[in-house]
């Protein structure tokens, strides 16, 4: 698969999520539970998600990641328990979409970053990946995943 990349310009978007460690076969139970958590304390809240859901990853030790998950919301709203208030950070960001299973996406990142080095740009350290599409009614193909590496 061929990958467009290109620079974003990244406004400071409001997020609720959970910050937590998990090995990488362990990421699907572990966000959709993230996910669940945030959606439910949204919706007691009469709150909705501003956008699709996220997860940012603050290193890639795939048997210790520590990943962020949640959406993003249209103001700063209180955390609770282990949800907590946060914000994607203003600022230049590389981006690229991938599309297909999210277990096919290193190419991607081989890409974005190869991209990064080209045009003399590095990256911040933390990786964000937004789920565009439900994998419960889009096939696994068809899966798109928008990826913004924050530039320093």
């Amino acid at each position: 698969m061929s990958y467009q990349c290109e620079l974003k310009q990244q406004l400071p978007q409001p997020v609720l999520s959970i910050r937590t460690r998990a090995a990488v076969e362990d990421l699907p139970k572990v966000l959709g539970e993230a996910y669940r958590t945030v959606a439910e304390l949204l919706g007691a809240s009469g709150e909705q998600p501003s956008g699709p859901p996220f997860a940012a990853y603050y290193n890639m030790d795939m048997q210790n990641l520590d990943v962020e998950a949640g959406f993003p919301v249209s103001r700063k709203l209180e955390g609770q328990g282990e949800v907590q208030a946060g914000e994607i950070p203003r600022g230049q960001a590389a981006a690229t979409l991938h599309t297909g299973p999210y277990s096919d996406i290193e190419p991607a990142y081989q890409a974005l970053t190869k991209w990064m080095e080209e045009q003399g740009h590095q990256a911040s350290g933390v990786a964000y990946e937004f789920y565009l599409n439900d994998p419960a009614n889009t096939p696994s193909k068809e899966l798109q995943t928008q990826i913004l590496m924050p530039l320093k």
